[in-house]
């Protein structure tokens, strides 16, 4: 069985008692950092044998991991943070699992993406999530598209790229209403609710810290 655990993303109190259960049954934990998930398994005094599987893992590494599991070895994949395969590497070994008829089980949980919706006071009834917006190349094609978007729009962002995506929001989408959500469920969490113009102001002035959730 392939398990898809949903980890905290901050607050190391946001696991359920499900995803505790399985971490310390399975034979081993896939993680995108082993040292970072250390500090969760440390807490909860949960001892299971971690896996290195991230972005940059060798098509070996994954393929290692899928012969465990065929080999009737359980294992729970978790990312450095809330649901894996959400922009994170899970997405290939969840593939690999299905292509060898590998039982896979959801452990639901923690999701930035949906903690900075459900807080940004914009309508959830239709979304478009985008994760992060491409470094370069389709950026601003992608912006473009955005135009006549009705439905609320989700992106990640990193705090040296938040001055230039919102200038470019709202050079593409004009000044709309925006919730700038970061460190969400940290010591220094804060939701931001203003036009895309004030928030630029105020990022100008603030220099950005932690990791942001924009919701259009």
């Amino acid at each position: 069985m392939l398990y898809i655990v949903s980890t905290p993303i901050g607050n190391l109190e946001d696991i359920t008692l499900r995803a505790i259960r399985i971490l310390s049954e399975v034979d081993y934990i896939a993680a995108e950092d082993t040292r970072h998930v250390q500090k969760l398994l440390n807490k909860y005094e949960i001892k299971t044998n971690v896996l290195s599987y991230h972005s940059h893992s060798s098509k070996s590494k994954l393929e290692k991991i899928v012969e465990l599991l065929k080999e009737d070895k359980s294992i729970a994949l978790v990312s450095d943070a809330g649901t894996p395969g959400i922009s994170d590497p899970a997405y290939g070994l969840i593939q690999r699992a299905i292509e060898e008829n590998i039982d896979i089980s959801p452990i639901p949980g923690p999701s930035s993406l949906l903690a900075g919706l459900v807080i940004s006071g914009k309508p959830m009834n239709q979304f478009l999530y985008l994760g992060f917006l491409p470094v370069k190349k389709g950026r601003q094609t992608l912006l473009k598209s955005l135009n006549d978007e009705k439905r609320t729009i989700i992106i990640f962002e990193s705090p040296h790229r938040l001055l230039k995506t919102l200038n470019q929001l709202q050079e593409y989408l004009g000044d709309r209403d925006i919730a700038v959500c970061r460190e969400l469920t940290k010591i220094y969490e804060e939701a931001l609710r203003m036009k895309i113009s004030q928030a630029i102001e105020h990022f100008t002035v603030k220099k950005p810290k932690g990791e942001f959730v924009l919701v259009i």
